[in-house]
């Protein structure tokens, strides 16, 4: 796995591709902001881009533009978008649309190296990840509204769906039998009225589409 990381904050930056060259994961390069970001992924054609939301000049949002125009030319590359802060707006641009291999995660919850990889290469392979801070900051916004019609367990099994796990994987992390994340996802699309096609990244696009409704 090839990857491009894009981050302003140096010691960020270097502390990302130190981690992941400890991984054996190979950096093709390290940039400071969205117009270098743009230049290396077309020079270096990585498997993936790390990109942080915030980028020079204006702190805004260049990083998650530039993260659109890398979708735009070069769709088959995986993107990762990194912030510092739950930003509800973000989640919802960033993957309602296409959320096949594309991936929104902060900053300061990323403390488990091998985990952080292994959502680099699911996201790669084709996946999606949401942050479960994000996504349970996400449901508390939406108290009032539909999905507040889910059960407290229903909820937990919304929040693993958003991060693209699949049914045996809710499972396992849950601790409960694989027909009963089957029940769990069934009864979530059933009250939130949308279908379970059984595409994963479909069965998030279905989730983030609704949330932004």
């Amino acid at each position: 796995m090839r990857v491009v990381i894009a981050d302003d904050n140096l010691l960020v930056r270097k502390g990302i591709a130190a981690l992941l060259a400890d991984s054996g994961i190979e950096v093709a390069a390290e940039v400071n902001d969205a117009d270098e970001l743009l230049d290396a992924v077309a020079e270096q054609e990585p498997d993936i881009a790390i990109v942080d939301i915030r980028m020079p000049p204006t702190h805004t949002d260049e990083g998650l533009r530039a993260a659109h125009e890398i979708r735009a030319r070069h769709p088959a590359i995986a993107i990762v978008v990194l912030s510092q802060h739950v930003e509800h707006g973000v989640a919802t641009r960033v993957l309602a649309e296409h959320p096949a291999r594309l991936g929104y995660l902060l900053k300061d919850r990323v403390t488990d190296l091998d985990e952080f990889v292994g959502t680099l290469r699911r996201v790669v392979a084709g996946g999606t990840a949401l942050d479960p801070l994000v996504m349970s900051r996400l449901l508390e916004s939406d108290r009032e509204g539909p999905l507040d019609a889910l059960t407290e367990r229903e909820r937990d099994v919304l929040q693993l769906l958003a991060e693209g796990l699949s049914n045996p994987a809710i499972a396992d992390r849950l601790g409960i039998t694989l027909r009963s994340a089957e029940k769990y996802v069934s009864s979530i699309f059933i009250k939130l009225d949308l279908p379970d096609t059984g595409s994963e990244h479909r069965r998030v696009l279905a989730v983030l589409r609704h949330l932004a409704a």
